[in-house]
């Protein structure tokens, strides 16, 4: 039987992507998809690839989370407690960007592709952090409603 509604899913889902990149948080966890794919090409071409995991990692966090707000699967799974958990893996990446790129920068072999996954590295560590601090000050705000005192007196 042939689809009548005139769109295809695969449109479907690239208007949804398109409108969720324009949110700050889709923004967010676009430039670090984009960062972690930068900074693993670069390990990947460096002599030094031994930090290349990091950048997998964080980027295949980053997708998940990037698929389960833009299609709204927080709001049906309430299994996992998903802001809690992104701020987990923000704060992770910063600290492991960090370090990692402290480490390629500071340790100078002459291999650029390393120096420039390093200096990417702290870019992505920068971007990490604000998602981190976001995510904070969403966390605050929730508690603040939730734990509002009352006015009444008995």
């Amino acid at each position: 039987m042939a689809d009548t509604s005139g769109t295809s899913p695969d449109a479907n889902l690239l208007e949804t992507m398109k409108s969720y990149v324009k949110t700050q948080k889709g923004f967010i966890l676009a430039a670090e998809i984009l960062l972690g794919f930068i900074i693993m090409i670069c390990y990947l071409a460096s002599h030094f690839g031994g930090y290349s995991g990091v950048a997998i990692c964080e980027m295949v966090f980053a997708i998940i989370f990037f698929v389960v707000f833009m299609n709204e699967l927080d709001k049906r799974f309430h299994v996992i407690h998903w802001v809690w958990s992104d701020m987990f893996r923000a704060s992770v990446g910063c600290l492991l960007y960090l370090i990692t790129s402290l480490v390629c920068v500071i340790r100078v072999t002459g291999d650029g592709a390393h120096i420039a996954a390093g200096v990417f590295g702290f870019f992505a560590g920068i971007i990490y952090a604000y998602d981190s601090y976001t995510i904070y000050l969403q966390l605050r705000s929730s508690a603040q409603q939730t734990a509002a005192p009352s006015n009444d007196r008995v």
